[in-house]
């Protein structure tokens, strides 16, 4: 069975946006996974399709109507009961490597895209969303979070990748940021690439990659590292 992405938007053109293209397009167009963007104003009632209002107790912008979002929510889950529901939200808990990882190991996604100030919380917590953030920023829209996060789950299923073992040999695969890359010519504007890499020594090789990871990561994103491989990592010299 094929992954399938349900994303509910405002505006469903967005999609498959640069989905459509290279390994991910090629393998939607295979069937090796699904799109379908819906519009969350065909689930309102009144004449002019209204799908926000004003937030209760006052304050800037609009919020998205909890009973037009329930409709296009449970419209879904009738179809597909079994897909976890995800609402892009810079509030939500930060989108991880691992979590991708499951997500590609599941049957697919509704993804629900916020608009104006965000979502009336009563359809959050009655649908039990799952609220999932890319970065602390704010994006004008859901639309771009969604295609990320469908971008990173994509790439990890079967067949996609030309190589999968490019999946796993990655920043955050194994709790750390990717280690540098090196390709001819050997010498470029008098930097030569390190003579480890070209040494035929693979033991040599993984060391030094392992090490160039660590201490990027401990550069970086300390916070990634835990205190014990921290602390370790303070009298090690990397090499070079």
């Amino acid at each position: 069975m094929s992954f399938a992405a349900v994303v509910l938007t405002l505006y469903p053109e967005m999609f498959p946006g640069h989905l459509g293209h290279s390994l991910a397009g090629k393998a939607l167009a295979r069937g090796d996974w699904s799109l379908d963007a819906r519009q969350i104003r065909d689930f309102a009632t009144d004449r002019h399709r209204t799908v926000d209002d004003t937030p209760a107790g006052g304050g800037a912008g609009m919020v998205l109507k909890p009973d037009v979002l329930a409709r296009a929510i449970d419209a879904i889950t009738a179809e597909r009961p079994a897909l976890p529901r995800l609402l892009m939200s810079p509030r939500g808990r930060p989108l991880t490597q691992a979590r991708v990882r499951e997500l590609a190991e599941g049957p697919g996604a509704v993804i629900i895209c916020g608009r104006f100030e965000g979502v009336d919380q009563r359809v959050i917590d009655k649908r039990a969303l799952e609220e999932v953030s890319i970065g602390d920023y704010i994006l004008s829209g859901g639309e771009p979070a969604a295609l990320t996060v469908l971008d990173a789950v994509v790439r990890l299923l079967p067949g996609v990748m030309g190589n999968q073992a490019s999946g796993v040999q990655e920043s955050f695969e194994g709790g750390l940021l990717e280690h540098p890359h090196y390709t001819r010519p050997q010498i470029f504007e008098g930097e030569p690439i390190p003579e480890v890499l070209t040494s035929g020594n693979h033991a040599a090789i993984r060391a030094w990659q392992q090490a160039q990871a660590l201490a990027l990561t401990r550069a970086r994103r300390p916070d990634l590292l835990p205190e014990d491989d921290e602390r370790k990592q303070q009298t090690q010299p990397v090499m070079k």
